[in-house]
């Protein structure tokens, strides 16, 4: 083929051989997984059940809850392995798409291993500036009634931060990983059946969504029942129960400081890559999107994976693990507070600690139910109106919502209840309807703004008709009105959980409400209940568009591209969805931290820290910094965007100057070329805003 190409004996557009020319470098195997296929099979496989064995043993000397959390979590776990077996059995279709695929794959995991070697690096050297700060700081007062010194509860931070951005890390691998394998098998699967091409993608976004929760619930059960064992909780002279989340902190940072760079080095990959190909592809040149003419098609294609997939799944681990912690630790704080004591089974303060933990089991349970309801069918054809991917996808998402309302309902009265206030339960249950509803309005909002059979897409399509100027007008706009119905709808959640949690019936020894901002917190975790259902929609998304890139590059018939298109365009909405959704759980994470943080400075200055007056001067400006901030990084962010993309444009144009027959398939693109100018440039520009996130609250 290599051959032909240089000398020009190629035939018609249509009448060439399909056979694409072969891109594919040294593959590459992680470290820890090259170790592992060197193990003998039945040394590995007692090592696992020692593990195994290690894991429950300190769940048991725990609690019941803790093991039933990390059974949960371990079936999952063998779920994901069953989903990934049944992916790969699917066949990958002629050489040509696999060749594409292997191009795919390893553009996504050379760039993988340079970011996430950056990141460690820079990981490694937080971990150490926390480890001086923690040794050098004052002790809180539940440090001193336990008995930890300043150096054990620095290590303890920093190893639950390095913890925490090692699963964050794996959880971003584990999203790139299956993208880069599904994406061929739904290519083939769409030359038969687009039920089924949608199903593989379902099903390959499901592994990947339920390996990234599973992670961000076991690795908190584990350091909290490590923790406790380790440090002896509730045994005379020791640290209480309700003191232990505080622990747990470092994890949430981790996972945030790894989720920070991710999203931008993938987004600001994703972005230029995909901004440089259309530009001089099908602007200036006038070819088809994902054409194999496009120097930069790969590294778009690559952009997908390594941005909405690996990114993606970091930013909602990140989201989960921050508000276990946050709601673990204003449970336990309201636990004091109340005065709840007594032991498993009775109402006992580790039932409002633990209650995030199991909240994300059942969420793994419901959420598998709801991808297994999306079956395959033997009817093959074009998806039409009969059979939208939309509408399966909803039927699945209602499916796992429903189950959620019930098993929320059930882990409010086992983990909640108390003698104290016997109808508590039932306030906090309701607490987590108003999340699972504002979970489903995101969904609907995101749906509404993004999808091409409303109003608002359909209307934008229009103004795209009378030129550029007046698509972008229509199209920033539209962007800024579809701020308000969510913000109205966070609005209206975050009062009406504070104000059931607040009418519970939990007081403390003066006779106050305090289970207002618990309300919150259960709020929020009723609207991640569902958060492993709503990332599969969103892996299916970069699965769905890579599956279409392959389909147009190996010239597949226009029957099969038809199929991937309207799968890619249902993509969109999906990732758009998970976007809604992550930000919404997100804001109501920031409450819950905002509250936690103030409970923190309270032990620190050893006097009631209630209520921010932000009449103040200090108060008022430091509130300007950080709305300020939000411009600023998003502004350095669209910088390094355009400024990558400038450097694919200029590359692209002059492949195809140098190259003339390219367009006329006498001579291929350097597509490696593309790729390492975007993965170098992204990851160079990626470090500017990010340090300006984690450095501007330390400098304020």
């Amino acid at each position: 083929m290599d051959d032909e190409m240089e000398s020009g004996n190629l035939g018609a557009y249509q009448d060439r051989p399909r056979t694409f020319p072969n891109m594919r470098s040294k593959p590459y195997t992680p470290l820890i997984f090259r170790i592992l296929t060197r193990i003998n099979i039945r040394v590995l496989f007692i090592l696992v059940l020692l593990g195994l064995g290690a894991i429950f043993y300190i769940g048991a000397s725990t609690s019941p809850i803790i093991v039933f959390v990390f059974t949960v979590c371990i079936i999952s776990f063998w779920l994901s392995i069953y989903l990934t077996k049944w992916v790969l059995t699917k066949d990958e279709g002629p050489p040509e798409m696999v060749q594409i695929s292997d191009a795919i794959r390893d553009g996504a995991e050379g760039f993988f291993r340079t970011q996430y070697g950056t990141i460690s690096k820079m990981a490694i050297l937080l971990a150490l500036v926390i480890l001086s700060i923690y040794l050098f700081r004052s002790t809180t007062p539940q440090q001193e009634s336990s008995g930890l010194g300043r150096s054990t509860s620095a290590f303890i931070t920093v190893a639950a931060f390095l913890l925490g951005a090692l699963c964050s890390g794996i959880a971003g691998y584990v999203g790139m990983w299956v993208s880069v394998r599904a994406n061929v098998r739904v290519s083939s699967a769409a030359r038969r059946s687009a039920r089924e091409a949608l199903q593989i993608a379902v099903r390959a976004g499901g592994f990947s969504a339920i390996v990234v929760v599973g992670m961000a619930v076991i690795g908190v059960a584990i350091l909290y029942s490590t923790f406790y064992v380790w440090l002896g909780v509730d045994s005379p002279g020791s640290m209480k129960v309700t003191d232990l989340p505080l622990l747990l902190v470092g994890y949430g940072f981790g996972a945030s400081f790894v989720a920070l760079f991710a999203q931008l080095g993938g987004g600001i990959y994703t972005k230029a890559a995909d901004v440089g190909a259309d530009l001089v592809g099908k602007v200036e040149q006038g070819i088809p999107e994902d054409d194999p003419r496009n120097p930069a098609v790969i590294a778009d294609l690559v952009g997908d994976n390594v941005g909405d997939c690996a990114a993606r799944g970091a930013d909602l681990f990140e989201s989960i693990a921050a508000e276990i912690i946050s709601a673990m630790i204003l449970g336990g704080t309201m636990a004091q507070r109340c005065k709840i004591e007594g032991k498993f089974p009775f109402p006992y303060p580790s039932g409002f600690i633990l209650f995030p933990l199991v909240v994300h089991s059942f969420d793994l349970v419901i959420s598998s139910a709801g991808i297994f309801s999306i079956r395959g069918t033997r009817d093959s054809g074009v998806i039409g109106a009969i059979e939208d991917p939309m509408a399966i996808l909803q039927k699945g998402y209602s499916v796992t919502i429903f189950l959620a309302v019930v098993t929320f309902g059930l882990s409010t009265r086992w983990m909640l209840y108390t003698e104290q206030a016997p109808s508590a339960w039932l306030n906090f249950s309701l607490c987590g309807l108003v999340g699972i509803m504002t979970a489903y309005a995101f969904v609907w909002i995101t749906k509404y703004y993004t999808d091409y059979k409303h109003e608002p897409v359909r209307t934008l399509a229009i103004s795209s008709s009378t030129g550029h100027g007046t698509n972008i007008i229509a199209g920033v706009s539209l962007g800024l009105e579809s701020t308000a119905l969510p913000v109205l709808v966070i609005s209206v959640s975050i009062v009406s959980a504070f104000w059931l949690g607040h009418t519970s019936g939990l007081v403390d020894d003066a006779g106050n409400p305090t289970g207002g901002l618990f309300g919150t917190a259960v709020a929020t975790m009723g609207m991640l209940s569902t958060a492993a259902y709503v990332l599969t929609m969103d892996m299916f998304g970069p699965i769905a568009d890579n599956a279409g890139g392959i389909v147009e590059m190996s010239q597949q018939p226009e029957s099969v591209r038809e199929i991937t298109d309207v799968l890619d365009a249902v993509g969109n909405t999906t990732k758009a969805t998970t976007k809604g959704f992550a930000i919404g759980s997100a804001a109501l994470a920031s409450f819950l931290l905002f509250s936690a943080y103030m409970d923190e400075v309270a032990a620190f200055a050893h006097v009631p820290f209630n209520q921010v007056d932000i009449a103040i001067p200090e108060v008022f400006v430091g509130g300007l910094l950080g709305s300020m901030l939000i411009f600023l990084f998003s502004a350095w962010a669209c910088s390094a965007v355009g400024r990558t993309a400038q450097e694919v444009v200029n590359e692209v144009r002059r492949q195809f100057i140098e190259r003339p027959g390219i367009m006329d398939y006498k001579e291929k693109p350097d597509y490696g070329r593309c790729v390492a100018i975007v993965a170098s440039a992204s990851l160079k520009e990626m470090i500017k805003p990010g340090a300006l996130a984690i450095v501007s609250p330390i400098v304020v």
